[in-house]
């Protein structure tokens, strides 16, 4: 299973979107979308469920491989 942060950046690459651009999208704010991408779910920023699913929309991947990679990078850290 894929880590969080290397999906968003796979997600993101793919669909030429940078964090900012992703940020306008989805409403987060660009910071917490760098680390998001940077450190994952296991950062000291973690996704709420509602970021997660708005990340999901923006990017049209099913919610349920987002909430699978953030359960992976913190499951790696327990």
């Amino acid at each position: 299973m894929v880590a969080l942060e290397e999906l968003l950046q796979t997600s993101m690459r793919r669909r030429r979107l940078s964090p900012q651009a992703l940020a306008e999208q989805t409403g987060i704010r660009t910071p917490r979308i760098k680390a998001f991408a940077q450190d994952g779910a296991g950062g000291p920023v973690r996704p709420t469920e509602q970021e997660l699913a708005e990340l999901a929309r923006a990017l049209a991947l099913p919610l349920s491989d987002l909430l699978a990679a953030a359960c992976v990078r913190t499951a790696e850290l327990a």
